[in-house]
């Protein structure tokens, strides 16, 4: 064959070749696409996940697991927020006496971790640091005080709030009167740091629904409002036993305190066969959580005896998750 018939051969059959290697591209592109489109989306929960140190209060106070692990613990279980319990840090903190070094230590320590693992610090939940709604004044104001370290503890982790509990009275328009100043005091204080004063319904008086929400329509601050938990309705229990005596409607509280909440706690304990809670719905929970059209974290927050820690939080994540695709 002669070169130059040869050399117009040849480009002749490169140029099919490249047409033939274009349309396959084509088609490839065009099935990929169609595959794409044919996968289903998998819809994000309209809430973002937290989780409650408490739900490993067991591992760190009988196993000796180290409260700093918390971070990589919730990481490593595929959640985003991370909320605090000041109990949990003692006696470190209380053996110190709660001293400036010493918060802020637990500060540093702490910040350390979440950034390391990419987590976010959401709040800290304050228990041992005295009665807010206590008739003596001077004893109120005093737990006003222990509380303003924690504030300042909150605002230095970049936490959108603190969890206080509602202690003291047991007459109802006592307590709401001594909530009220309480609250005020602490949320004052609070404000410029912007840091939220947040109430759990966690026993007692403050596991009446309808009550405390009067608190919080009394006080009206922006700053401070409710946390509502999945399952804290007891408001008496019999003497010397943990059994509940008096209990409060769960659905009509969580109801009563969602239009003041900024944070919400699923609380869990055990589990029937098919994942789901055997005291809480969690789907008419969440429904409630929803039409108050709340977007915020949910905090899981395990605390039952069947399934161990790790086990019962990632249950409550999965129900958490299986629930929100119901609402």
């Amino acid at each position: 064959m002669k070169r130059r018939k040869f050399i117009r051969n040849a480009s002749t059959a490169g140029i099919g070749v490249s047409i033939l290697g274009t349309y396959a591209c084509r088609e490839t592109r065009k099935k990929e696409a169609e595959m794409t489109a044919q996968k289903p989306e998998i819809a994000s929960p309209f809430f973002k996940l937290s989780l409650a140190q408490w739900s490993i209060h067991k591992m760190i106070r009988e196993d000796g697991v180290d409260p700093y692990t918390f971070a990589e613990k919730a990481k490593n279980w595929g959640f985003e927020g991370l909320e605090y319990v000041s109990q949990l840090y003692n006696p470190e903190l209380s053996d110190a006496d709660y001293s400036e070094e010493a918060m802020a230590a637990f500060v540093e320590k702490s910040n350390a971790e979440a950034e390391k693992h990419g987590l976010k610090n959401v709040l800290i939940m304050i228990d041992g640091q005295g009665n807010l709604a206590v008739n003596d004044e001077a004893e109120r104001n005093e737990t006003v005080e222990k509380h303003k370290k924690w504030v300042d503890a909150a605002a230095a982790m970049g936490c959108h709030a603190i969890r206080v509990n509602l202690n003291g009275s047991s007459d109802p328009e006592e307590w709401k009167k001594n909530s009220v100043d309480g609250l005020t005091k602490l949320a004052t204080y609070a404000k410029d740091k912007n840091i939220n004063i947040l109430v759990e319904n966690h026993g007692g008086l403050s596991s009446n629904g309808a009550l405390l929400a009067e608190v919080m329509e009394t006080v009206d601050m922006d700053n401070c409002g409710t946390l509502p938990d999945f399952g804290n309705f007891c408001i008496t229990r019999k003497p010397d036993s943990r059994e509940c005596e008096v209990s409060y409607d769960k659905y009509k509280g969580v109801k009563e305190l969602m239009p003041y909440a900024k944070a919400v706690s699923a609380k869990s304990n055990d589990f029937d066969e098919d994942g789901n809670d055997t005291g809480i719905d969690y789907v008419k929970m969440l429904k409630i959580v929803k039409e108050q059209g709340y977007t915020g974290y949910i905090g899981v927050e395990y605390e039952g005896n069947i399934l161990d820690e790790e086990q019962g939080i990632l249950a409550t994540k999965e129900l958490l998750l299986k629930a929100a695709k119901e609402v």
